[in-house]
C-alpha cells in the first residue's frame, strides 16, 4: 500500500526515520560524533537495503525497501526509548572520563528493542506489499 506512493514521499519517510534515529541517539547519548556516525551508517544501511531488495529473486522495488527501512529504523528508535536513562548514565560517565572495562546492557531493554523492531518489520512487510 505505502509502496505505491510516489518515490518522493517514500524518500521523505526514510529521511524522517533517519533524522528521528539520529536525534534520539544525540539527545540520549549527548555525543555529536555518534550522531554523525549514525547518520552515515543509516544512509549506508538504506542504500544497502535498496540494493539487496533489487538483487532478490522477488525484486522488491526501491519504494518497498524504503518503506521497510523507515519502519525498521522507527522501530529501533522506539525500542531504544526505555533504555534512555541507561544511555545517559553511560554518556555522563564517558564525559567525566570514567572508563568501564565492560558494561551490562539489561536483558529487558534488549528484549524490548528486538520486539519493537520485529513488530515494525512485520507492519512494514504488510504495508509494503
Amino acid at each position: 500500500m505505502l509502496a505505491h506512493l510516489p518515490l518522493i514521499y517514500v524518500l521523505l519517510m526514510a529521511a524522517f526515520a533517519t533524522i528521528l534515529f539520529c536525534f534520539v541517539l544525540q539527545r540520549w547519548m549527548r555525543m555529536r560524533k555518534l550522531a554523525w556516525v549514525s547518520l552515515v551508517v543509516s544512509i549506508g544501511c538504506c542504500l544497502g537495503m535498496v540494493a539487496v531488495g533489487g538483487l532478490q529473486r522477488q525484486h522488491w522495488s526501491a519504494q518497498q525497501m524504503l518503506v521497510m527501512y523507515s519502519f525498521v529504523w522507527t522501530g529501533l528508535a522506539i525500542g531504544l526509548f526505555p533504555s534512555r536513562k541507561f544511555f545517559r548514565q553511560l554518556a555522563d560517565e564517558a564525559q567525566r572520563g570514567a572508563r568501564r572495562e565492560d558494561f551490562e546492557y539489561p536483558a529487558r531493554y534488549g528484549l524490548f528493542v528486538c520486539f519493537s523492531v520485529i513488530v515494525m518489520s512485520f507492519l512494514a512487510f504488510l504495508l509494503a506489499t
